[in-house]
């Protein structure tokens, strides 16, 4: 491709609308351009960079032995209503009406839609297992579209769904799209992790993420210093083999004024933050109210707080007047003696000795409190987030962070939409079985601002060569004046297309400072730099993307090329 034939509407200024690295870079680049809040065009540079990933996608999705099929993006509510996922999503569902008044969505996923059409056309155990995947637009109406493609509300996604007799089958698919995930993300050519994760909106019983590593991750990972153990914080597991110390102080109310956070309080009493306990009230799930206690210096899980049969879902903190009421003061000055709901404590909680808390009284905490003596023994369960320095839940190392974007999750969801869908069919013996689901989903359209946000230096992007718009770009200095570098220009691109080489000939006529910065910025892996000083010298120059300098070498071509394609 001649550069002069492109459009590639590329800018030195950084817009100001663009926060993230992955953003800046896109547009600058112009690979994108935004349309309105949370909408991007792909224009043709950036297009190619997603038609690269997309073909990887379906290559190994194909090879895997999924089908692929293309579903329609507004969805009837009925399906929606049928699995309750119609007021279940909530705001993030874009609604709308047909002229006759009837209602639909844009759908944000495909679970029901692809249930209803198995549920029409497969009726026997030997049409399974099956697994259909579609490459395809969704529409998610975020609160706030930020980042660029990374929170974008329109977006292109890979989405899969297996059908089963049984758990045994689901397990073996979940296993082998598993493996299918990583041969992508390994061609990518990224850093990536694969995680435990929390199913969420989508339900299941067990889900993996598949997150590329990047300091702008918006997810927490925790992982282990001494073993392959890595989860998303909001499903890291924490610890529950320490042991109590045994009392050794007496309960003692002392007065803090102003103190209501464990941080004031711990310093106020010179004590340290992990012996301050705190509680967060919230509502529980037989309409009363319930306290969580935990370390001072750990944070509440919301997610596994909601998981506990005691506590409403979704998770609500109570309200200051609701606890006013009933506590008999503000929050800030909570504590467990004579605690007026029931308690329950997260492990490391559960296992503190002489800790402080608050006195349930205004400007108030009581120090030297211990559980069984002046207060009940609570409810244990796992409430709070990993820490970094913790014992990996696998018992091998020490957890520490990582920051994550994700771009891919896979679940087994067992019955739960095949059920809500009424879905059934006849096994071996002609008895109806409900079909175990899977679901395995790749955000393709993120996965190229992901990898941006690893793979950037200061001058631009620098794709790996698998996704590249282009594997090499040829810069010739002075074409329009030196009929020898036009000449070699032209000859090296003919010698690299006919070799089956992506190459970009920056045919505009500008100078070699411009071109290298837009060469440098578009992340083209391969330039090399036609100019007279070096023809004289049977020379081209060279520079790959990653390397800090140019050099001298040979101008055959034969050479050239296959270093190009070797990567």
């Amino acid at each position: 491709m001649r550069l002069s034939q492109m459009l590639v509407p590329t800018t030195r200024e950084t817009p100001a609308e663009a926060e993230l690295v992955s953003h800046q870079l896109m547009l600058r680049a112009g690979l994108i351009r935004r349309l309105g809040s949370g909408l991007y065009t792909w224009m043709p540079m950036g297009l190619r960079v997603l038609q690269k990933i997309t073909a990887i996608v379906r290559e190994e999705m194909n090879r895997a032995g999924a089908q692929e099929v293309l579903m329609p993006s507004v969805h009837p509510a009925e399906l929606w209503q049928a699995s309750g996922r119609w007021e279940q999503m909530g705001s993030l569902m874009l609604r709308l009406k047909d002229r006759h008044k009837r209602d639909f969505c844009y759908g944000p996923t495909h679970e029901e839609v692809v249930t209803y059409h198995v549920k029409q056309d497969v009726r026997s155990w030997k049409q399974l297992p099956l697994n259909l995947y579609q490459i395809q637009t969704k529409f998610r109406d975020e609160i706030r579209p930020r980042f660029g493609l990374m929170r974008a509300r329109e977006f292109i996604m890979k989405d899969a769904y297996s059908f089963h007799m049984d758990s045994a089958d689901l397990a073996r698919e979940y296993a082998g799209m598993r493996v299918a995930y990583q041969r992508i993300f390994d061609r990518l050519g990224v850093d990536y992790r694969i995680v435990q994760a929390d199913t969420g909106d989508i339900g299941g019983t067990a889900s993996e993420e598949f997150h590329v590593v990047a300091g702008a991750g918006e997810d927490l990972l925790a992982v282990s210093d001494g073993s392959d153990f890595a989860a998303n914080i909001e499903a890291a597991a924490c610890g529950t083999t320490l042991t109590r110390p045994e009392a050794s102080q007496e309960a003692q109310d002392v007065a803090t004024p102003g103190r209501s956070t464990c941080a004031a309080v711990a310093e106020l009493l010179a004590i340290p933050l992990e012996q301050a306990l705190k509680l967060v009230v919230v509502e529980g799930s037989d309409g009363n109210l319930v306290a969580l206690a935990l370390r001072g210096d750990h944070e509440l899980n919301e997610i596994k707080a909601e998981r506990h049969p005691a506590v409403a879902a979704p998770l609500q903190l109570a309200e200051g007047a609701r606890i006013q009421s009933v506590f008999g003061c503000e929050p800030g000055f909570l504590g467990v003696r004579n605690c007026p709901v029931p308690v329950i404590a997260d492990h490391a909680a559960a296992v503190l000795a002489d800790f402080v808390c608050g006195a349930n009284r205004h400007d108030f905490h009581t120090t030297g409190v211990n559980w069984g003596r002046d207060c009940p023994e609570p409810a244990v369960a796992d409430l709070r987030n990993i820490a970094e320095g913790d014992p990996s839940p696998d018992g091998q190392g020490r957890i520490r962070f990582l920051r994550g974007i994700e771009v891919g999750h896979i679940f087994q969801l067992g019955d739960k939409y095949a059920r809500a869908m009424e879905l059934t069919v006849l096994d071996a013996d002609g008895a109806s079985v409900t079909p175990q689901m899977g679901c395995y989903g790749i955000g393709v359209s993120r996965i190229a601002a992901a990898v941006v946000e690893q793979c950037h230096d200061e001058q631009g992007i620098r794709w790996p060569q698998a996704i590249a718009p282009f594997a090499l770009v040829i810069c010739p200095i002075g074409m329009d004046r030196s009929e020898a570098v036009r000449e070699a220009a032209e000859r090296l691109y003919a010698d690299a297309q006919a070799a089956g080489v992506e190459v970009l000939l920056d045919d505009r006529g500008l100078r070699p400072g411009v071109m290298f910065a837009d060469s440098e910025l578009l992340g083209i892996p391969h330039r090399v730099v036609i100019g007279d000083k070096a023809l004289a010298d049977d020379q081209y120059e060279y520079r790959h993307r990653s390397d800090s300098e140019a050099k001298r070498i040979s101008s055959d071509h034969a050479a050239l090329l296959d270093r190009i394609r070797a990567g």
